[in-house]
Order: structure tokens, then C-alpha cells, then sequence
């Protein structure tokens, strides 16, 4: 395989599909243009553009925190010049399977903290329910503004093997990564506009304003939209994900704050601002349950605003996304959510999951022990690629020492098959390899839902990995939808 120029020279492509090129080496119909653009490109040519893109990504401040030994570490977001191309048809699907998806959370979120009918009519049993790290209390008998509890969705998706899109992982408490995708596309502007067919690929830009749209639509009832005051909650500057934060509310011209900046009086939110005190009536929190208010969760708690809760029961103030989400995003509840989806919708789902099984079935704990060398184990409450056991690639030992933890804590596990998911050429620093990717829609909810064309795809670090996740080491590209296209 020699195209395009002498970067794909020795391209070899590993187990699962490749998004460029098929088993023969042909280029696929929604990477033609691409393809055609790259031809001729060498090693030097692609260090030039990089480099163009490296310094574009670093004066925008492009960043993340790593924590390591409990101290953070800032770093640049690596970044790919070759993207993730993918056909009108084809995102159609995605884009469908997606408002399924978040339609069925929030149906399941408003069931399980009002009557759990999906508990009396044996969808979830109320062990898994009870047990799920994510339930909370404090959101029991609350219905927020227009019934939506997972306002903001990323929903993580990988292409298996038979190239079909499938749900790796839910994430509806604080999902981040939006920021990354609009700079991506921005960047590659930038770097390589003459790599984008032209009027071909769907915008990303109308993120900030359908976000904003959609936050004064929650608002209080006694509220007008033009009077509606909008602020974004961080938890402060050594939060992994602050870059993101400051760059939504500059987008979306909204204050960015912490905790101490607000207060509220007689259940009513207000920004101490330097005219005094003026209302706040909708929060984008990017702030954890248990830290948002130190007089319900977290005594300790410095990044929340005591009475923030009460406030948020009284209807005084809405917050994005709701508390009590984080059940929807549990590792074991996910094994549940295709029948969630046929329960709530009575409909199949089009966007299926992974196969899954769950430490706190005893059949599924069964398989998980007798199997764990063939599967991937992971923690059920775990995030960023942390903790995860990939039993191929790990020796007797350490399978044995992740047996014995799962027999102890059977409930803190979950396990899957390990997928040969897809992969896209990258750049390795001195030619194009495949590294395998994954794909983190967004969808914002508010009367309707709305999905961003596209999303953030993470790309491992190296060829043999399987974790995409940049605390890992991972990187980004950026993604095009194409309008009208055809496909492979």
C-alpha cells in the first residue's frame, strides 16, 4: 500500500476495520478527497503542517491536567492532522441512535426518582438500582424543567469489528471534551484548510449558541428568557478539564465561577458582582454532586454554594446537567440500558452495546471469573482508563490478582469482550500508522435534542493500545461529518 505518498508506504493495518482504506488497500469513498489532498505528502510536508497545527493549538492554550501522585500536570492535547471522516448516511444513523438514546435516559432518570416502575416491572432490580454509586437521595420526588435530566450527553461509541457503531460508555453528570472538538476544527482551518472539500463537511460552530439555547430554555418558570442570567460553575483552575470551562462561557458570553462567588438568600442563587448582588436562575455545574453543596453532600466541600440544593428543589434555579444523573452513567446500568430503551420507547435500539456482564449477576460473575484472560475488566465506577485490566495482554499474575478482587468486591466490576475496534491512520513522527479511535458525541437537550455533527475522536497512544483516554496518553482528531456524500 503505497497511497497516499510516501507516508503510507509501509501502512499496516491491525485487526479491526480501518476507517481509510479497506482490507485490499483502496482508499473509501468518504476518505477520497482526503486521500487524493495527501497524495505526494512526505515526511517533511507532514512536520511542517503539524508544526503549524502544534503552535495554532498552543497559543489557543489547548490544554488538560493529568494528576499524578496527587499533583497535576498541564499538558498540550496531542493532536492529528489526518481526520476522522464520516458519511451523510452513515451519521444519520448515529445521530438517530443517539436522540433514542438520551430520550431513554431521561425517561429512566424521571422513572427512577419518582415511581420506579422499570424496579416493579423487572427491568432494573432494586439491588442494582440501590447498589449504583450514582443514586442519590437528594433527587428523589424532583422533576426539573421540562422533565430533562441529561441536558448534556457525551456518549461514547467505538466501530467494531464488523464496522458497526456500538455504545462503549454513557456519560450524562459533567461530559466533557465539546471544547476540544470545536478547537480541532478550528486549528485545521488554520493548518490545513486546503484539506477540506470544499462546502463538503458539516460546521461545528453552532455549538455555543444551541448550548446557550438550551440552558435559557431550563430556566424558572417565573422567569422570561431575556431576563435569564446563565453562569457556568467550575471547580477552579486545577480541574482537568478547566480549559474547557473558560472556553464555553467565553463562547457563550457567560460568567464563569466558583462556589464562593455565589450565595443564596431566601432560596434564590446570586453572583456576589461588583454592583452587589445580582440573581443567577440556570448553573451549568461542571462541579460533582457531592461537592455542590456543603449543607447536603460534603461538609468539607469548598467548590460548592451551601443551600445550592434547596434552592434547586424550590425551583428557583436550574442546574445542568441534573443531580442525581450519575446513576445513567454507571457501568452496571449500562448492561441494562438496550432494555431500558425498549421499555420506555418500545422501540429496538439502533445504536447497540457492548457485550457486558456484571459482577453483581451471579451468571455473569461466573463468566467474568472463568474468562477474565479473554475480557476487559473494568471498575464499575471508574473513568479515564484507570484501573482497567486487558486480560489478553496481561500476564497469569496480575489475571489472578484481578480474579481474587473481583471474587471480594463482585459489584465493583464489569466485564467485556475485547473489541478489535477501528482505526485511523496517525502520525507516528516519522510516517502514518493505524491507531485505534473512539467517538464522543455531544448531544444538548432541552425541548428537543440536538447533536453535534461529529464529535471528539480519541486516538490511542501507540499502535497496541487499547485506551484512548488522553490521561493515557491519548490524542484527539478532528471529525467531519460529510453533507450529502457517499460512503463505503
Amino acid at each position: 500500500m503505497g497511497e497516499p505518498g510516501d507516508l503510507l508506504a509501509e501502512y499496516s493495518q491491525l485487526a479491526g476495520p480501518d476507517e481509510m482504506f479497506d482490507r485490499d488497500g483502496g482508499i473509501r469513498t468518504n476518505y477520497a478527497h482526503l486521500g487524493a489532498r495527501l497524495k505526494g505528502w512526505g515526511e517533511r510536508d507532514y512536520h511542517a503542517r503539524q508544526a503549524a497545527a502544534d503552535l495554532d493549538q498552543l497559543n489557543g492554550g489547548v490544554t488538560f491536567t493529568v494528576y499524578q501522585d496527587d499533583a497535576g500536570t498541564e499538558r498540550i492535547f496531542p493532536f492529528s492532522l489526518i481526520p476522522r471522516v464520516i458519511g451523510a448516511t452513515e451519521w444519520a444513523r448515529i445521530e438517530a441512535g443517539l436522540v433514542q438514546r438520551v430520550a431513554a435516559l431521561n425517561r429512566f432518570l424521571a422513572d427512577i426518582y419518582t415511581q420506579q416502575r422499570c424496579v416493579t416491572d423487572g427491568v432494573i432490580s432494586a439491588d442494582v438500582l440501590g447498589g449504583a454509586e450514582g443514586f442519590n437521595l437528594r433527587a428523589m420526588g424532583f422533576v426539573p424543567p421540562l422533565g430533562v435530566y441529561a441536558h448534556i450527553a457525551g456518549i461514547d461509541l467505538i466501530r467494531d469489528q464488523g464496522g458497526e457503531y456500538r455504545v462503549l460508555e454513557d456519560n450524562v453528570r459533567t461530559p466533557s471534551g465539546v471544547s476540544y472538538v470545536l478547537e480541532n476544527r478550528r486549528t485545521m482551518l488554520n493548518a490545513v484548510p486546503d484539506l477540506f472539500p470544499a462546502g463538503a463537511v458539516a460546521s461545528v460552530d453552532d455549538y455555543p449558541d444551541r448550548l446557550l439555547d438550551m440552558l435559557v430554555s431550563v430556566r424558572p418558570d417565573s422567569v422570561s428568557a431575556e431576563e435569564t442570567r446563565a453562569v457556568i460553575l467550575t471547580p477552579g483552575q486545577a480541574n482537568s478539564a478547566y480549559f474547557e470551562h473558560s472556553f464555553l462561557a467565553r463562547q457563550m458570553g457567560v460568567e464563569l465561577v466558583e462556589g464562593r462567588d455565589l450565595v443564596v438568600h431566601d432560596q434564590r442563587v446570586y453572583l456576589r458582582a461588583t454592583t452587589g448582588l445580582e440573581r443567577v436562575h440556570v448553573i451549568y455545574r461542571r462541579v460533582d454532586d457531592e461537592y455542590l453543596d456543603p449543607l447536603v453532600f460534603r461538609p468539607d466541600s469548598i467548590l460548592g454554594v451551601a443551600g445550592l440544593v434547596d434552592a434547586y428543589r424550590s425551583g428557583q434555579v436550574a442546574i445542568v446537567n441534573a443531580i442525581g444523573n450519575g446513576i445513567a452513567d454507571d457501568k452496571v446500568i449500562y448492561r441494562f440500558i438496550p432494555d431500558v430503551i425498549r421499555y420506555y420507547l418500545n422501540e429496538e435500539p439502533i445504536l447497540p452495546n457492548v457485550d457486558t456482564w456484571v459482577g453483581t449477576h451471579p451468571e455473569d460473575l461466573a463468566h467474568i471469573i472463568e474468562h477474565l484472560g479473554d475480557l476487559v475488566l473494568k471498575p464499575a465506577n471508574g473513568s479515564g482508563g484507570y484501573g482497567i485490566v486487558i486480560g489478553p495482554q496481561s500476564t497469569r499474575a496480575e489475571i489472578e490478582e484481578a480474579r481474587e478482587r473481583v471474587r471480594a468486591h463482585p459489584s465493583g466490576f464489569i466485564a467485556q469482550p475485547l473489541q478489535e475496534f477501528s482505526t485511523i491512520p496517525t502520525f507516528n513522527g516519522t510516517r502514518l500508522e493505524p491507531r485505534r479511535a473512539d467517538l464522543r458525541p455531544f448531544v444538548v437537550t432541552g425541548a428537543t435534542s440536538w447533536v453535534l455533527p461529529g464529535g471528539l475522536t480519541r486516538v490511542a497512544a501507540d499502535s497496541e493500545s487499547y485506551i484512548v483516554n488522553s490521561s493515557q496518553g491519548g490524542g484527539s482528531k478532528d471529525t467531519w461529518v460529510l453533507r450529502g456524500r457517499g460512503e463505503a
